[in-house]
């Protein structure tokens, strides 16, 4: 058997309500494993793996660690939008000389595609410089975007099931003001996040499986005009007298005055303008088929940290996953990320699996057309039946102390640095 060596988590990217969960199911298997030493935390994911600030998540309290499964986001080690780009090889070799000097054999990254292409890079290196390093990877997003199309490689990802269920809630208590104020504000629109993938606007559809509320949805692949738009809502004024739309932040009302972050993707929150407020405005230009004028809501990060709302199937899930891979690391089982995939039949249930990361990296999950009505403002059945099982049958039960919600807090106990301070390359002026 080799030596016993240390091991190295990061996180990249946007957080969830479970990733912290990803992350508890990777320390608490560690200990169970001979294979691994001491379990280090990369301080806001790569960045803090190339200043060389990795705290000790080995020497925190059992109790600590527990609180990790109600801890939302990623407050506790954090993460970044820091990308390692070909371009950058003093940022390659910086990761390989800090491993070494640490002597870390394993490194778990827990984030969607880029994440998963960096640590097949980072594998890769790894065996050009002779240096005895696992790679796993470690799936997260809300958006639901890491794999294919087919649902082959990843059937879902730890993250969305919970931003689907907040989803869920928001629009039936939504409804209900809206049903009560509808005489004066007769429609709401609702700005979901979803660059450029429906799933999160689509999990409104799981707060009426029966289709009983005036209800719209547009998701940034729905082929709809603001014109079109406009019709549908007028429609549905007309028969119920009131209308619910939920547009995705990535649905084409043209030029936002998009910002982006590192990362090249557009951060629709912090955008000159909302597409929410682009469809509003349009609305109470053209007229509504019925009294007042249509007000708008625009939900912000929220969605991904609203603790509250998690799913308690998300966060098993994002457990298994964690501790599938601190256990794929002590096989030696390189290249690979954890996976979930669904087992065949009516009644739900998952199986945790592996799948290699140069797939996970060079794919692109689209949201399968045949899931988007014909008229492009809903989803289908078919949806309905995939994500239902997703959000759970309960509500998730938090740790109060005051009322006031009890959170991991982790005591800043590092590795001590043993190379010269190191400016990571995007950074320098």
């Amino acid at each position: 058997m080799p030596r016993p060596l240390n091991m190295v988590v990061a996180q990249s990217g946007g957080p969830s309500p479970v990733i912290n969960n990803s992350l508890r199911g990777i320390i608490e298997t560690a200990r169970e494993l001979e294979e691994i030493v001491t379990v280090y935390g990369g301080r806001h994911g790569i960045e803090g793996v190339l200043k060389e600030e990795l705290l000790d998540l080995s020497a925190q309290p059992a109790e600590e660690v527990a609180l990790l499964r109600t801890t939302p986001a990623a407050g506790s080690i954090g993460t970044c939008r820091y990308k390692l780009k070909a371009n950058q090889q003093e940022d390659f070799e910086r990761v390989i000389d800090v491993f070494r000097a640490h002597h870390v054999g394993y490194f778990l990254y827990i984030g969607g595609n880029d994440s998963m292409d960096t640590a097949h890079k980072i594998a890769g290196l790894a065996a050009k410089r002779g240096l005895d390093l696992v790679c796993v990877g470690v799936p997260k997003t809300i958006d639901n975007d890491v794999g294919d199309s087919e649902f082959k490689l990843i059937d879902h990802t730890p993250g969305y099931g919970s931003v689907a269920k907040y989803w869920m809630h928001a629009v039936q208590n939504a409804n209900e003001e809206n049903a009560g104020s509808s005489p004066a504000d007769p429609v709401l629109v609702m700005q979901a996040m979803g660059r450029k993938i429906g799933f999160i606007p689509a999990a409104a559809r799981l707060a009426d499986p029966a289709r009983e509320m005036p209800l719209l949805i547009y998701l940034a692949e729905s082929s709809v005009t603001l014109e079109q738009l406009a019709d549908h809502v007028n429609d549905r004024l007309r028969r119920a007298g009131r209308c619910l739309v939920v547009v995705s932040e990535g649905f084409n009302v043209g030029d936002v005055g998009e910002v982006k972050d590192s990362f090249g993707h557009v951060m629709f929150s912090s955008s000159h303008t909302t597409v929410a407020q682009v469809v509003v405005n349009h609305l109470n230009r053209v007229g509504l088929a019925a009294k007042g004028a249509a007000r708008g809501n625009v939900s912000g990060t929220d969605q991904r940290h609203s603790m509250a709302y998690a799913s308690t199937v998300d966060l098993e899930e994002a457990y298994r996953s964690g501790r599938m891979a601190a256990l794929l690391s002590a096989r030696r089982d390189s290249g690979h990320m954890a996976t979930i995939l669904r087992e065949p039949g009516p009644i739900y249930s998952a199986r945790y699996d592996k799948v290699p990361l140069v797939d996970v990296a060079n794919s692109e999950r689209a949201f399968p057309k045949h899931w988007i009505t014909a008229e492009g403002c809903d989803v289908t059945d078919e949806f309905v039946r995939y994500a239902q099982p997703l959000v759970g049958e309960d509500m998730v039960t938090l740790p109060l102390i005051g009322g006031r919600q009890r959170l991991t807090r982790f005591s800043p106990i590092y590795a001590e640095q043993k190379l010269p301070k190191y400016v990571p390359q995007a950074d320098r002026k």
